[in-house]
């Protein structure tokens, strides 16, 4: 009886220690099944490409359709409308002597726009993930410096167009010489240097080793290059919203000019011994004319707003949370990432507005595309207004409509 109790007993703990290790497994699977079902639950509602790994199975991850798919479908795009168009104005502007100001300038916003659309291949590759670790680094320490370096160069110049501009309306009897030619030649590369003075180092400073095969452009510089780039951004600041305020200010000035010299062209016109038909018909072309310069201060104002505005408004936190890394949520950088994204794509789009601008705004430009393309100079004057007097480079010696 002893020992049928005692064998009992035996199997009871037996059976009963059984029972906790099924328990215990059973609580582990479940724990997998729940595991697996919330990083299901996370990759839909937050969808990736193919060959992205566990580790960026996060809502913080940057690699998601925008990034993925969306930009570089957009950025080749701009590729090819960029080369076809910059490389037309390249072969145009090697045609055109540099007679004038605004042809200097305008020969160096092409090749800053070049340089800029040589860099979208790049911006392409590595955001598809279809690049490798060695052009992801390139991208990096180079083509995104370079992107920004001509990015600035652009704007700069568009200042320097607006000053020449207002200057030649506000005096359009002074005219161009050979050393105030020079003295522009010297001032662009002047400009250059500086530049790429004060992006060379961003260049330098990005110079460590990626610890995984998934980086950041912020991982791969030194201390010393996380606040060098922190001082370039404020520099460009600088840049940006000076040269803004320079061709808010010059056009400003420009309008008002113009506006004056059409009123006393029109109180003119009126008050003389001349028929009311006759006065009509000579109002009607500055009229015209006005409306033309109107539209063209309106078209290099649009590429200043549309593209560059949005921009110098979300680059500032970026860069912050880029150098100072610790103070932000991970949500949070990554909406300024996209944020930055988004808006960096409006800039881009100045490579391909550019070549529209040299088109209204300078006829010597207008003259050579289309002597080439073998089209009448009075072809597109309706909208040109190139019948209106409205040239901006043609002659060194602009009248005042000249200077728009």
């Amino acid at each position: 009886m002893f020992l049928a109790t005692s064998s009992i007993q035996h199997l009871a703990k037996k059976s009963h220690f059984f029972m906790m290790k099924v328990l215990e497994q059973l609580k582990e699977k479940q724990l997998s099944l729940s595991f697996f079902s919330g990083n299901m639950e996370r990759n839909t509602a937050f969808p990736l490409l193919a060959g992205n790994h566990s580790h960026t199975n996060s809502t913080c991850s940057r690699d998601n359709v925008l990034k993925n798919v969306v930009f570089p479908i957009l950025y080749s795009f701009l590729f090819l409308v960029g080369m076809s168009l910059n490389g037309l104005a390249v072969w145009i502007f090697l045609r055109i002597p540099s007679q004038s100001h605004f042809i200097i300038y305008l020969k160096n916003i092409v090749v800053a726009d070049v340089i800029m659309t040589f860099a979208f291949p790049f911006k392409v590759l590595s955001d598809s993930n279809m690049a490798s670790i060695g052009l992801r680094i390139f991208v990096c320490r180079v083509s995104s410096v370079l992107f920004y370096l001509s990015m600035y160069i652009s704007i700069l110049f568009f200042g320097l167009i607006s000053i020449d501009r207002c200057r030649k309306t506000l005096n359009p009897f002074k005219g161009t010489n050979a050393t105030r030619l020079k003295h522009r030649k010297l001032l662009s590369g002047a400009i250059w240097t500086f530049l790429v003075i004060l992006c060379l180092p961003n260049v330098i400073l990005t110079s460590k080793t990626p610890t995984s095969q998934y980086f950041q452009c912020s991982k791969l510089k030194t201390e010393a290059g996380l606040r060098w780039h922190e001082i370039v951004n404020h520099v460009c600041q600088v840049i940006f919203w000076g040269n803004l305020l320079t061709v808010i200010v010059c056009y400003t000035l420009i309008t008002k000019e113009l506006y004056r010299s059409y009123s006393r062209t029109k109180s003119h016109s009126t008050g003389g011994s001349i028929s009311q038909a006759a006065s009509r018909g000579t109002v009607k072309k500055p009229h015209k004319a006005k409306r033309k310069i109107n539209a063209n201060v309106f078209l290099v104002l649009a590429v200043f707003f549309v593209c560059f505005v949005p921009f110098h408004f979300a680059r500032v936190p970026y860069t912050i949370s880029q150098t100072r890394a610790e103070s932000f949520d991970c949500k949070l950088k990554l909406f300024f990432f996209q944020l930055k994204e988004s808006t960096l794509f409006l800039s881009s789009m100045n490579s391909v507005l550019d070549p529209l601008i040299y088109f209204f705004l300078c006829k010597s430009f207008r003259t050579t595309l289309f002597n080439t393309l073998h089209i009448l100079p009075g072809t597109c004057s309706w909208l040109t207004g190139s019948g209106s007097d409205t040239d901006t480079c043609s002659s060194p010696q602009g009248n005042s409509t000249a200077t728009t």
